[in-house]
């Protein structure tokens, strides 16, 4: 393999790229903004929901635990409901997502060493906003119960179990920090599989793939020559876009640096000789858009862990996202950016990706190989 013809080949890419506005949009600038769309659009926090409250007690206890509910910043009173209001119009307008009902003679209960019970309406549409608000609500009652049985007994009660939750890596428990590294996977596979997609099947389409064909260039070279500036370009991007999560969204690299070049290295090459593959079965740029966005895009989304839990999937599609590189560097990622590690506790994963990059830039290279001769 001659250097001199990787380099003329590199060289006259990124010329090519430069004088095309529209691709390096698509390398540099929509990384970028795809982060910032799916990072403020994909939240999974469960925060300030609108809840209505009808107190038919209007008494002191019955105010403290509506304050309760509000204090703990999970609710916003949006409606004083009094006994005429239609409860089951204000969840269907959205005007309320949950509804609090105490009833009359709440206090009298509470006096009499009874127990009092209240109404919690939850609009079960989002079924995993429902199942969070049931979680806070239970939690905000059960505090509610320890200081009322503090005020009837007239001491401070000795709890006998002391129960200090400490979370690692993420202590606010922000949607977005388990996210964002997703996302980068997810971005990077979408972006370098079009990249060198397209580069190559706009040769076919001009006329000069042919050329280098006749020319002395080995596969070799030509895929390498090919791959190298959209690696650097790719490598640009990663480098934008961390930089975006830390400046927009606080998510900082706790890990080495190196760690998380290594691992993005290796991702990059197989997602660019992926990429080279469509280009090989792809007569046109539409086509090679088309399968790239489909291949890259669905199993990195559906299928990686980024969003939906793979514990959670059918045994069949679990079985299936053992091929998605996107699920070994999500763990990765997840590993290096949040948690502060080396890849020393993923090497099973490391080693999926650069099996995955050989075997991806294997198959490229077989199928150009076949075409040429």
């Amino acid at each position: 393999m001659s250097p001199r013809k990787v380099l003329a080949i590199a060289a006259k890419e990124l010329v090519q790229a430069s004088r095309d506005p529209l691709s390096l949009l698509m390398l540099l600038g929509v990384p970028t903004m795809m982060l910032v769309m799916y990072g403020y659009a994909i939240n999974f926090d469960v925060r300030h929901v609108p809840l209505a409250v009808r107190d038919l007690d209007k008494s002191v206890e019955s105010r403290d635990l509506v304050a309760s509910f509000v204090n703990s910043t999970y609710f916003d009173l949006r409606a004083d409901a009094d006994a005429a209001a239609d409860l089951d119009r204000l969840l269907q307008s959205n005007h309320a997502r949950a509804v609090l009902v105490i009833p009359e003679g709440f206090s009298r209960e509470l006096a009499g060493g009874r127990r009092a019970a209240v109404q919690l309406l939850v609009d079960g549409a989002d079924a995993n906003t429902a199942t969070a608000l049931l979680g806070y609500a239970a939690a905000i009652v059960s505090e509610a119960n320890v200081e009322i049985q503090a005020k009837a007994a007239g001491v401070r009660l000795a709890i006998p179990v002391s129960y200090e939750p400490r979370v690692f890596y993420n202590p606010e428990l922000r949607s977005t920090q388990f996210l964002v590294p997703g996302l980068i996977g997810f971005i990077l596979m979408l972006t370098a599989v079009l990249s060198t997609a397209l580069a190559v099947v706009r040769e076919k389409e001009r006329g000069t793939m042919e050329q280098l064909r006749v020319t002395s260039l080995k596969p070799g070279e030509l895929i390498v020559g090919k791959i190298l500036p959209y690696l650097l370009i790719s490598l640009l991007a990663t480098v934008l876009i961390v930089a975006a999560a830390r400046v927009l969204f606080g998510v900082a690299v706790r890990g080495p640096y190196l760690s998380l070049f290594a691992a993005t290295f290796v991702y990059l090459l197989g997602a660019l000789g992926f990429g080279l593959f469509v280009s090989s079965v792809s007569e046109s740029q539409a086509m090679a858009f088309q399968v790239g966005m489909v291949a890259s895009m669905l199993p990195a989304i559906f299928l990686s862990g980024f969003i939906f839990p793979i514990r959670s999937m059918p045994v069949a599609l679990q079985v299936l996202t053992f091929a998605v590189p996107a699920r070994y560097f999500n763990v990765i990622l997840r590993g290096v950016i949040l948690k502060g590690a080396s890849l020393a506790p993923y090497w099973r994963d490391m080693a999926f990706l650069l099996l995955y990059a050989t075997v991806m830039m294997t198959i490229a290279y077989a199928r150009l190989t076949r075409k040429e001769t």
